[in-house]
């Protein structure tokens, strides 16, 4: 997951304003109690931060690729 992805997904799974507020605030257990732009500021691979972020925020499996997957996976 690239960098740019992981943004794309937290505005369009978590929402345009609460998202990128997560990614800066929300302390995080599983990266050892750190935000998440920290987590990837320290180099942490995106993919990482981005299922520790949904596992905390309690984002569904389903949901956690955003709608561009699920249609996808529909076909």
């Amino acid at each position: 997951m690239r960098y740019s992805e992981f943004r794309e997904l937290v505005r369009e799974v978590l929402g345009p304003q609460v998202g990128p507020a997560l990614v800066r605030d929300q302390v995080l257990g599983a990266l050892g109690d750190r935000t998440a732009q920290e987590a990837l500021d320290e180099g942490v691979d995106p993919r990482v931060v981005w299922r520790a972020l949904c596992d905390a925020m309690g984002v569904p499996e389903h949901e956690r690729l955003g709608r561009d997957h699920a249609v996808r996976e529909r076909r």
